[in-house]
């Protein structure tokens, strides 16, 4: 048997519940893995919690969508993946789990200098930066003023951004600036007067801005200071983007992801695996917990932890 964390009911991370379900066996375009790392990513307590809407609870619910581990068999019509294979993977249903099946086309192959732990930190961040960026169309010569730097999500918009040849001022608190700088980022203070520092630290202008704060500060800091306003969006206050004016992805939008924006998202963790065996990207780790306390991992996300939190079966 595997086993697998679920919940029947929304609530606080109490109702995460430790089951024995049958083991996977792959169908047709599926690969199956046994999981050495699961990503713990805020959209997850915020489903969980009832935040974000979701379908009703029919059945025991799975969590977790990034992992990763070592492939045990795949199903026909795939190919490029035999057991033993060391994965990466995204987009799945239930990687909080010992065992899994995932569609091949989101398994990635995962080099040797990428352990566990930082594939399965991937997933939710790499993709949601990535296609931001794409969609914002950041590159040489721009200037991003990024809210919310030192977050998973900020950290790899950040690098990506400056590999691709742009500029990037990110807001985070002081005792994080330096992680910030350490990325290729121009660290700046949030809080009273930000319009002001990210003006003298850019006197030339910014292009772009993305908000992954959610804080009517970054919202209305980037609205003053970039001109073309479809350059300008939120990760967090979806809901509020239209009547701004501004671009939403993810973060309660109405709208969906168009169908290049999923492409770009699918792009990013092969991208970013190779740049991290290339020693170019970094991911700050967390703690980890076993699996059987995921609850104890939802709660650390939710009050804010430095680094990416990952559960061990």
């Amino acid at each position: 048997m595997t086993s697998a964390i679920v919940y029947t009911e929304f609530g606080g991370p109490e109702v995460l519940h430790l089951i024995d379900v049958p083991d996977p066996v792959p169908a047709e375009g599926e690969v199956a893995i046994r999981v050495e790392a699961g990503g713990v990513n805020p959209i997850e307590w915020k489903l969980r919690q009832g935040l974000r809407a979701s379908d009703p609870i029919v059945e025991p619910r799975r969590v977790g969508t990034d992992g990763a581990g070592v492939v045990t068999a795949v199903g026909e019509g795939v190919d490029g993946f035999r057991p033993g294979d060391a994965v990466a993977f995204s987009g799945a249903t239930g990687s909080y789990a010992t065992d899994l099946v995932v569609a091949a086309h989101r398994v990635h192959s995962r080099p040797p200098q990428v352990d566990a732990a930082v594939g399965a930190g991937l997933g939710i961040p790499v993709g949601t930066a990535y296609q931001t960026l794409r969609s914002l169309s950041v590159g040489p010569g721009d200037t991003l003023l990024f809210h919310g730097g030192s977050g998973a999500v900020g950290q790899a918009a950040i690098q990506l951004a400056v590999l691709w040849g742009a500029t990037v001022i990110a807001t985070s608190s002081p005792r994080r600036a330096e992680t910030v700088r350490a990325l290729g980022g121009i660290p700046v203070a949030y809080g009273d007067g930000l319009a002001d520092r990210v003006r003298a630290l850019a006197p030339w202008g910014i292009t772009a801005a993305i908000d992954a704060a959610g804080t009517d500060e970054a919202l209305q800091t980037s609205i003053e200071l970039v001109d073309d306003k479809t350059r300008i969006a939120t990760l967090v206050r979806g809901r509020d983007a239209a009547s701004l004016g501004i671009r939403a992805f993810s973060g309660g939008s109405p709208a969906p992801l168009t169908a290049q924006q999923q492409a770009w998202r699918g792009e990013a963790v092969p991208v970013v695996l190779a740049l991290i065996a290339a020693g170019r990207f970094t991911v700050e780790l967390g703690p980890s917990f076993p699996l059987a306390e995921a609850s104890e991992a939802h709660r650390l996300v939710a009050d804010g932890v430095d680094g990416k939190v990952t559960l061990v079966p």
